[in-house]
């Protein structure tokens, strides 16, 4: 079980390095999974996303509730309206209106029946669903680029150590061969070739070299973490060997290789839920709304200054508008006939996905069968290789091998290493990959 206290000493010590501080932490693979879960923007992003449609849910709920408002007007008459009436003694002329007029009061209104309104809601519900689906799906690609990441730093780590030691020999031959060189007991040519097997190891150590640097910065791009920060790999590839037939057994190898869990059919069924709810809004366009309306309302009208001789006078009103669609230019026909096709496509993507998802559990299955296979005869070549570099040093000991046997026993030790190593690493890659597509990673739930 990981440790919270340690784990978060170790994100206080990521975010409060400075440039002059280089800590030197040791991580193991849970904890760089678990820092780059708490610490990769993509990850906090994902969780914004999610928080930020909940309030565009809570936007959407807030249309069936009341609207209120409250407003005022003054208008200023410049000049007067004038009605003309005909009478017996003539045309009359008469002022309407007066000077000043004030206004104000509340008005408000709220949705009775609102079909399509309503299945917007469902929309929105399903909106969160998706993003939560999506950041979900973004940690287990996180967890998966880390595993590896973390695997080929291990990978590249065993493999340099297995070059210095066989450069380490090699350099152990070449001093020999010098002081017999000195004493007159070897050839000038078995000094040269003693010097060429130890240079031409240099190389590979160097790129061994890069590769680690490379792979440390991909893992602090991963994990969040200041690039001016060190760390180690606390683990060795050999440090999983235990743990792989116990983990095979229970959740790769057998039967438990069902696709419920995979992110992507979620998001493609979250999706389809989400047209079949589009559909049903499109539907609801062609039924009718009621609306009901309140106003209070205070007039005034005066002559004069605009701030005097108010008389205000109040008017109150309550009314229902009910309104029926008739015709719309076709627009909501041909919106419905988009809708049911666009979850007609969701079907033949979903069954070509889920083809093609089955594809890649055989074939992670398959590599992991056969790494499996390659990790047992790999352990059996070191062995006899080991066996057989030991039996060639007594012999080059003694005088009964060459110089360039030894070397051949040395290398051949050094390849079967490399390819034990190699082995190791192509079954936990397959593995991770293999969790990725099934989506049953410990790390996310």
């Amino acid at each position: 079980m990981f440790n919270k206290s340690i784990f978060y000493i170790i994100l206080l010590m990521f975010i409060g390095g400075t440039a002059t501080a280089h800590a030197q932490l040791a991580l193991s693979l849970d904890e760089c999974v678990r820092i780059a879960l708490n610490e990769n923007p993509t990850i906090k992003i994902q969780e914004m996303e999610i928080t930020r449609t909940d309030y565009s849910r809570k936007e959407t709920i807030g249309q069936l509730l009341p609207s209120v408002n409250l407003a005022g007007q003054y208008t200023r008459n410049l000049s007067l309206q004038t009605m003309y009436m005909d009478t017996d003694a003539g045309t009359m002329a008469i002022k309407m209106g007066s000077d000043n007029t004030h206004s104000g009061g509340l008005s408000a209104s709220i949705p009775l029946v609102v079909p399509q309104l309503w299945k917007s809601i469902k929309l929105s519900e399903n909106q969160i669903l998706q993003n939560v689906e999506a950041a979900r799906a973004n940690k287990l690609s996180l967890v998966n680029q880390v595993e590896k990441a973390y695997y080929a730093l291990l990978l590249a780590q065993d493999s340099k150590r297995v070059i210095e030691e066989n450069h380490a020999t090699a350099q152990l031959n070449a001093d020999i061969f010098k002081k017999k060189f000195d004493l007159g007991a070897a050839s000038e040519y078995d000094v040269l070739r003693a010097n060429v097997a130890v240079t031409n190891l240099e190389p590979s150590i160097l790129e061994a070299e890069n590769s680690i640097n490379a792979l440390k910065l991909q893992l602090k791009l991963l994990m969040g973490m200041d690039v001016r920060n060190d760390f180690e790999a606390s683990q060795q590839l050999s440090d999983f060997r235990g743990e792989m037939y116990a983990r095979v057994l229970s959740n790769t190898l057998g039967s438990d290789t069902a696709l419920n869990n995979n992110t992507s059919l979620k998001a493609l069924d979250l999706q389809t839920d989400y047209l079949k709810k589009v559909l049903d809004v499109q539907k609801m366009a062609w039924y009718p709304t009621l609306t009901g309306s309140a106003n209070l309302m205070w007039h005034s009208m005066s002559n004069g200054s605009p701030v005097s001789g108010f008389r205000w006078s109040r008017a109150s009103s309550l009314g229902l508008t009910l309104a029926f669609p008739i015709f719309q230019g076709g627009q909501r026909y041909y919106k419905q006939k988009q809708a049911e096709i666009a979850v007609e496509e969701m079907k033949w993507q979903r069954e070509n996905l889920e083809r093609g998802l089955h594809v890649q559990v055989e074939t992670q299955n398959d590599v992991i069968a056969k790494s499996l296979k390659q990790i047992e005869t790999n352990e059996g070549g070191v062995r006899q290789a080991e066996k057989a570099n030991e039996i060639m040093q007594q012999s080059f000991k003694i005088g009964a091998a060459s110089f360039i046997q030894l070397r051949d026993t040395e290398d051949a030790l050094m390849a079967a290493r490399l390819a034990y190593y190699q082995a190791i690493y192509n079954y936990l890659v397959a593995e991770s990959d293999l969790e990725y597509v099934l989506g049953n990673t410990r790390y996310v739930r």
